[in-house]
């Protein structure tokens, strides 16, 4: 009797239903997505980063052209040579680069120079005056 008792009250018992799980989809979901924002951040900060090296390599390029001593011609044109195209940037340097070069080839290449002439230093003046400007 006791049996019967207990298979009575045990017909009522449902089987376990399927509850439907995505906890494992939505936890990799998380983790790609934090994943795909911490590569932008630091795509972000890297890129910020360059663009301030290069403003501050050009301030420096700038620097060492101002600084140039004349007195020393054949060295003065190779560091202004030097320094003027690595700042040639946009098309106004680099047209005024294009018509400095030339100028300052004659101060190079060879054992003895003569001091640089006024023109030369004129143009070269010129050339960090819009550089300056603009850096």
């Amino acid at each position: 009797m006791n049996e019967q008792n207990l298979t009575a009250q045990l017909r009522d018992i449902k089987p376990l239903l399927d509850i439907p799980d995505n906890s494992f989809y939505i936890y990799w979901g998380l983790i790609g997505f934090g994943m795909l924002l911490l590569l932008a951040i630091l795509f972000f900060v890297l890129k910020k980063l360059w663009e301030n090296r290069k403003i501050n390599l050009a301030k420096g390029y700038l620097a060492k052209l101002k600084e140039i001593d004349w007195k020393d011609a054949k060295q003065s044109a190779y560091e202004a040579t030097h320094y003027a195209r690595l700042l040639a940037t946009d098309e106004r340097r680099k047209e005024l680069f294009a018509q400095l070069e030339p100028m300052l080839e004659k101060y190079k290449y060879k054992k003895e120079v003569e001091n640089v002439d006024v023109d030369t230093k004129n143009k070269f003046n010129l050339y960090v005056q819009v550089v300056d400007e603009s850096v």
